[in-house]
């Protein structure tokens, strides 16, 4: 084998295209070293990207990117995609400031014809680009790369339905390795898991094809129809041919002596209809520490290449998902009607801790965000306690079933709403920016959000006893404050907010985890002689409009602080103003929410900077709004 170092010379997947299949592992070698080296020093996901190297080789090497359309769903797995079309040398800035991000990016690279970071949206976009495909008179390929849990999801599931029916060209590869962030769950798993270990289904598919190559065109025929009949009949790609797929598999991810020949043989065929190939990968493959130990190297911190330990940096206090769930269990363990809910991020969310204290009462629906917020609303309609637990940007895809499911009929489905705001390195397609607005225009919901991790175990609390409606707190990313947690949880006044510090010129109402900037901002203030209140609003939904009457009433600038877009708590509280008549009194009314941009990864800090939600910002918003001059210059958005 050439030991030259063959990744030196692929610039772009054109440089792939007359290697030998062994200078091809010798390259899918070169790939994995340099993915693991580069997500040693800034972190990201690793687990996934190793996984899919040789499909990734094989993939460039047979069709002709980026004419042919390649689409990895969620882009988890996109590393070593990345490090072969031309952004080599731009990885050392992963998930950072004006480096590449950690997901497909249609802005970053002609390679990336589609953006992802949320999962099962492959098989729509691939049918989408085929069809305009077709309806051009083009002939190029198009390539969805989706995984097993993936396709617990019924998206994946309408676009095959879609695709049976239209019969446009397109390949589907389905990586199978048992592993999405958690283990897969449900009843797709099972199938897929007899698919692969079903012998009968092997040695007959195998039998036809030994058979074929020794037989005369007429019986060829033949035996490629006992085949085909094999391939449903033994427990075989029956759901995907019915579906009106041709479906192979399931075979080795790993094997490019098999991989090449079958993507070769599928791009090569003329019949027009879909095609679905089932590869058996292992997630973190070729890297010890990540094959023993798939969910925590999902995505990793900084860590050391030999030990594989992550060097997380060493925490002050408690997460506020550790909060959330421990505070969730303490409450279980009093009340047997509480039960939880996680669409397939029970580490994730912290459920993972409930689940080992009441494993019949917590329910991991596979990523179905969907069928998780229906479900729970089935669950609550029987008396139990739901709670879903997840992220603010994925609740946004079961917003038709928190609308007609659980609103219109006012069911008390609790929903813990984690990641809330800004984010970090996952950047915007992560960030959740948006969950204040949409949920705040729904009649009857409450909404809270903690300022620190004690206010969020009152929180937990509080919802908990809200039976007559829906629910929701969200929280953000990270550690909390430090805060005495011994205190018991006391159950809030529904829509109640708080005075944390009296001043008599400025007010500062701040919905929660701003909360500390806006103290910042006040001492700022204070130091150039403007005496300033801040306050906690607590609630989002109902607002506390006699604490909203009070502020203006007493003082001569009202600001509203918040980590979330343009139509959430300030739209809220400048409606209740309105409604109350204190605009005509002429109250200076300072909204201060995140600006109407996209903000790409970066640090939470970098990111709210950006944002202009910081304390110098708040004062410069204070002064600017008394005629003043501007102390600290405001943070342009990038």
């Amino acid at each position: 084998m050439n030991k030259r170092p063959i990744l030196d010379t692929v610039k772009t997947p054109c440089d792939m295209k007359h290697l030998s299949v062994a200078d091809l592992h010798q390259l899918a070698d070169e790939v994995r070293s340099e993915t693991i080296e580069v997500v040693s020093k800034v972190g990201g996901h690793l687990g996934a990207s190793l996984g899919v190297i040789e499909l990734t080789v094989a993939l460039h090497h047979v069709f002709n990117t980026p004419d042919d359309i390649l689409i990895w769903d969620v882009g988890h797995q996109a590393y070593p995609h990345k490090i072969l079309t031309g952004r080599r040398e731009q990885m050392s800035g992963l998930r950072q400031v004006d480096g590449p991000s950690g997901f497909t990016n249609r802005r970053e690279s002609v390679y990336d014809p589609f953006g992802a970071a949320h999962a099962s949206t492959s098989i729509s976009a691939g049918l989408g680009f085929a069809v305009a495909r077709d309806l051009g008179h083009k002939k190029n390929h198009v390539i969805s790369v989706i995984g097993d849990g993936s396709m617990s999801a019924g998206m994946a599931y309408e676009a095959m339905n879609n695709a049976g029916a239209l019969n446009s060209r397109l390949i589907v590869i389905l990586n199978d390795n048992d592993m999405s962030i958690a283990p897969p769950v449900g009843a797709m798993s099972n199938y897929f898991s007899r698919l692969i270990s079903s012998r009968s289904y092997q040695s007959i598919r195998q039998m036809a094809k030994d058979l074929v190559s020794h037989l005369p065109a007429p019986v060829e025929l033949a035996a490629k129809r006992f085949e085909e009949y094999a391939r449903g009949m033994i427990s075989g790609g029956t759901l995907f041919e019915e579906l009106g797929f041709f479906y192979a598999g399931p075979i080795d991810g790993h094997n490019l002596e098999h991989l090449i020949p079958l993507l070769t043989n599928v791009r090569d065929m003329e019949e027009n209809r879909p095609v679905l190939i089932h590869i058996v990968t292992q997630k973190g493959k070729g890297y010890a520490p990540a094959e023993s130990s798939a969910d925590k190297f999902h995505g990793v911190a900084k860590f050391d290449v030999v030990t594989g330990t992550q060097q997380k940096p060493q925490a002050t206090a408690p997460s506020y998902t550790k909060v959330f769930a421990t505070s969730l269990c303490e409450l279980a363990a009093k009340d047997d009607k509480i039960v939880a809910v996680t669409a397939a991020m029970p580490s994730g969310t912290g459920l993972d801790l409930f689940a080992k204290q009441f494993p019949n009462r917590c329910f991991d629906v596979g990523i179905a965000e969907q069928h998780a917020v229906t479900f729970a609303a089935g669950l609550a309609c029987e008396g139990l306690k739901p709670v879903v637990a997840i992220y603010s940007t994925f609740l946004q895809r079961g917003y038709d079933q928190v609308v007609h499911d659980v609103m219109l009929q006012k069911l008390p489905v609790r929903f813990a709403i984690d990641r809330a705001g800004l984010v970090g390195a996952d950047g915007a397609t992560h960030a959740g920016s948006y969950d204040l607005s949409y949920l705040g225009c729904l009649p009857d919901i409450v909404l809270m959000a903690p300022a620190d991790e004690l206010e969020l175990k009152h929180m937990v609390a509080t919802s908990l006893a809200i039976e007559d409606r829906p629910s929701a707190f969200r929280f953000p990313r990270g550690d909390g404050l430090g805060v005495d947690l011994t205190v018991p949880a006391q159950i809030l006044d529904i829509g109640k907010g708080r005075i944390v510090r009296e001043g008599t010129k400025v007010a500062i109402l701040s919905l929660g985890c701003r909360l500390p900037e806006a103290l910042k901002a006040a001492d700022i203030l204070a130091a150039h002689g403007y005496s300033t209140t801040v306050a906690d609003a607590r609630f989002a939904k109902p607002v506390d409009e006699a604490l909203i009457v009070q502020l203006a009433a007493h003082h001569e600038v009202l600001v509203t602080v918040e980590a979330n877009a343009t139509g959430g708590f300030a739209t809220q509280v400048m409606h209740s103003l309105a409604r109350q008549g204190v605009f005509d009194r002429g109250i200076k009314f300072r909204p201060m929410c995140l600006p109407d941009v996209l903000i790409d990864h970066d640090t939470p800090a970098a990111q709210y900077e950006t944002a202009g939600l910081v304390a110098k910002n708040i004062v410069s918003e204070v002064i600017m709004a008394l005629g003043g001059h501007v102390i600290v210059k405001p943070t342009k958005v990038a």
